[in-house]
């Protein structure tokens, strides 16, 4: 059997081989780590998640694999420096005190991690323990994402929720105690809720005055129970009048709506995120954990295995990666905007050539159908869109998909 180092030796003299585009520099770098289990499975859930049915999730051998995960990917990262770490699920806060540190001490080890690095991870109400995340705070843990997704009993049962509203107020009352960069998590549009409804959890929210706010508008999911048993939703004309009102509402509070969903205070935006939109790197390590990873000629994308049992396996085997794919220069400009155009603000034109490795030209068909029906305004600078390709996002990236497929 050949060694998985002399495998990944390979690889990595591929990926640094000429190649069909040319990067006169790398983006940022960001760590994804992802955990994989959670007390139970929301209905509305697509992440890659499961439920934990025995007294106790395998926490050690599962750190062990992540960081065995960690090691193989160190070639194709080897002297870049990670400016965020972001440890999402599932569940993360499910983890033990001593489970995060041992998993931090990894990353710290193996990886230049910057000294002002975000550090986030998510936590469900129902997982909150204030010594925990005491402890978790002490870790290196600097910013918490809490998934409250509503303050409403009845629409909390809907959504499949383990926590209730008293648990929701709690936590939100821990993560403030304890950290000074947090947000708060919350769903629009759910099952049988009215305008004022959604007016009360957004009020709520906040009462806390939480940094960051995530507002998203529930959407049916394929392969989820909401998908195969379709819950009555509000109707298109009710959510649009719930988003009308929120981006109201939260501009009078002081915050700014940087990308479709996400609200901050200034100075407050995501920066893992940010990393994610404006089509930075980003490694990622965990069960069905995905990478973007630039190099000098090609841009690749990785998907580890999903199952916990089989990545546990394959990592400790050193070959947790099931799929490996390089981007071509054919779809780099739908990836690039599809996470470009998330984004108020657009991207700078340069931001484009230097992520991509093209010029500009090699999406201006697209740009000037856009620009022509009023879904972006641009000039020598500066490509964003407007409040009407805000509104009809989809319909903006389906642009530069159909140039893909021209």
């Amino acid at each position: 059997m050949t060694p998985p180092e002399y495998d990944r030796h390979r690889v990595v003299q591929a990926f640094v081989a000429p190649g069909k585009i040319a990067l006169n520099s790398l983006p940022p770098l960001a760590l994804y780590v992802h955990f994989p289990w959670c007390v139970r499975k929301c209905p509305y859930c697509d992440f890659n998640s499961h439920e934990w049915k025995g007294e106790r999730f395998p926490e050690n051998d599962y750190l062990g694999a992540l960081r065995a995960d960690l090691e193989q990917a160190l070639p194709l990262v080897w002297g870049r420096q990670v400016h965020t770490v972001f440890i999402g699920g599932g569940t993360p806060s499910l983890l033990s005190a001593g489970g995060l540190d041992r998993l931090l001490s990894d990353v710290r080890a193996l990886l230049p991690l910057d000294a002002d690095a975000e550090i986030t991870m998510e936590a469900n109400p129902g997982t909150f323990e204030a010594e925990k995340f005491a402890q978790f705070r002490a870790s290196g843990i600097n910013r918490l994402s809490v998934g409250i997704q509503s303050f409403n009993e009845r629409h909390l049962k809907a959504l499949g929720r383990i926590h209730d509203s008293s648990d929701a107020h709690r936590a939100v009352e821990i993560a403030a105690r304890h950290f000074e960069n947090f947000n708060l998590d919350l769903m629009f549009a759910l099952p049988q809720q009215t305008l004022d409804e959604c007016r009360a959890d957004v009020e709520r929210a906040l009462s806390f005055d939480p940094p960051h706010l995530s507002l998203y508008h529930l959407t049916l999911e394929p392969n989820t129970l909401f998908a195969k048993y379709p819950p009555a939703l509000p109707d298109d004309d009710a959510s649009a009048d719930m988003q009308d009102w929120i981006h109201e509402r939260t501009a009078a509070a002081g915050y700014e709506r940087y990308e479709v969903s996400a609200y901050a205070k200034p100075h407050r935006q995501c920066k893992h995120n940010l990393n994610y939109w404006r089509f930075g790197d980003y490694l990622g390590i965990g069960a069905g954990a995905h990478s973007k990873l630039s190099f000098a000629h090609r841009i690749v994308r990785q998907a580890r295995y999903k199952h916990p049992t089989t990545f546990i396996e394959k990592a400790r085997a050193g070959s947790p990666v099931e799929d490996e794919r390089e981007v071509g220069p054919h779809d780099l400009p739908f990836e690039f905007m599809l996470n470009a155009l998330r984004l108020t603000e657009g991207f700078p034109v340069h931001r484009f050539i230097e992520r991509t490795g093209l010029a500009i030209t090699a999406i201006e068909p697209a740009l000037r159908e856009a620009e022509q029906r009023g879904l972006i305004a641009r000039d020598h600078e500066r490509i964003a869109p407007t409040p009407l390709g805000q509104r009809f996002l989809n319909d903006l990236q389906a642009l530069f998909l159909n140039e893909r497929d021209a």
